[in-house]
């Protein structure tokens, strides 16, 4: 049985160790929704706002011709997504469902798409949506989820094309929870989704962990719960694993492009045990909070990115960056 999301293949013994008959679970499994764990319990996936969005932008064209209370969308992965909608007259919304993600910013928020008929297909950024350099914050991938999601709706209706705007009503008071403006974004949140899906938090995948880190293309290994919050704000696109104090077994599985990334306490522990010998301070949160430029921490971040070969991000409790090391040369 394989994880159609990630290419997981899951263990048979994880299988025996599930409540549910295997049919049941195979079914669960290849919806993409559902993460199976080797004690044999199971964490749900939430939807991206890409996936939320193309939902809602589908059911607004569909409503223009009959009623509609749930709608099945495209993801970028080829699986499909089923969301519940309430939409009348052009107008939708679908809410979005963050799955068994502790950390997800935009849990709950509703995403609005608002159509009318038109000789092509046309889709505009409204209100709530951030702004990067003046353009929309909408990335490739989902762009392209959302026009797939309105042509099914003009096949399915009869219509020639759609004019439809997304907006995000909510989207620029929950920005200010998430990092956007120190990345450049402007006014309200980002539409993202590589997958479509969002994973469940990585503290619970256990043995899953290594598995997802080969795989993964692009990765932040990052050591706490802060860390795992603050890098799917900063590192849109790329896999988030939680390590903890074993970076260096994170960083033997990785095949793929890495970042270190999380408060500095455990990574330049890691990097340099002793450093702090002789300093005045037990840990490095104290030397931060006497002084956050002390060269100490340029000594140890340069441990770092010589031990992993790696991008290393130190963050300060709010999400700030306190160091960036840059890609190394």
């Amino acid at each position: 049985m394989i994880d159609p999301v990630n290419n997981f293949r899951i263990p048979d013994e994880w299988i025996r160790r599930a409540e549910l008959p295997p049919v049941e679970l195979e079914k669960l499994i290849a919806s993409g929704r559902y993460v199976l764990l080797s004690d044999g319990s199971m964490l749900k996936r939430g939807y991206t706002t890409g996936t939320v969005a193309a939902a809602a932008a589908k059911a607004a064209v569909l409503s223009l011709k009959k009623d509609v209370s749930k709608v099945s969308v495209p993801t970028p992965i080829g699986l499909r997504a089923e969301l519940s909608v309430v939409a009348n007259n052009g107008e939708a919304k679908a809410e979005k469902d963050p799955g068994d993600h502790a950390f997800d910013a935009t849990a709950g928020i509703g995403i609005v798409a608002v159509a009318s008929e038109s000789d092509t297909i046309v889709i505009r950024a409204g209100c709530g949506i951030g702004l990067k350099k003046g353009k929309p914050a909408i990335n490739p991938s989902p762009m392209r989820q959302i026009g797939e999601a309105i042509k099914e709706a003009l096949l399915e209706t009869g219509l020639k094309g759609a004019y439809v705007t997304i907006s995000v009503p909510d989207g620029e008071k929950v920005a200010r929870d998430t990092l956007n403006e120190k990345i450049g974004i402007s006014g309200g949140i980002s539409i993202l989704g590589t997958t479509g899906f969002v994973e469940p938090w990585n503290e619970h995948l256990g043995e899953m962990k290594k598995e997802l880190i080969k795989g993964a293309d692009k990765l932040v290994l990052t050591t706490g719960r802060q860390g795992v919050r603050f890098s799917h704000l900063l590192f849109p696109g790329y896999t988030v694993i939680l390590i903890g104090s074993d970076i260096s077994s994170g960083l033997s599985a990785a095949k793929g492009k890495v970042i270190i990334c999380g408060l500095p306490g455990l990574i330049l522990k890691w990097a340099s045990p002793g450093i702090l010998k002789d300093s005045g301070f037990l840990t490095f949160a104290e030397l931060i909070e006497d002084d956050p430029e002390n060269p100490l921490i340029d000594r140890a971040l340069s441990r770092a990115v010589s031990l992993s070969g790696k991008r290393v991000v130190l963050l300060n409790r709010n999400g700030t960056i306190l160091r960036d090391s840059g890609e190394p040369a």
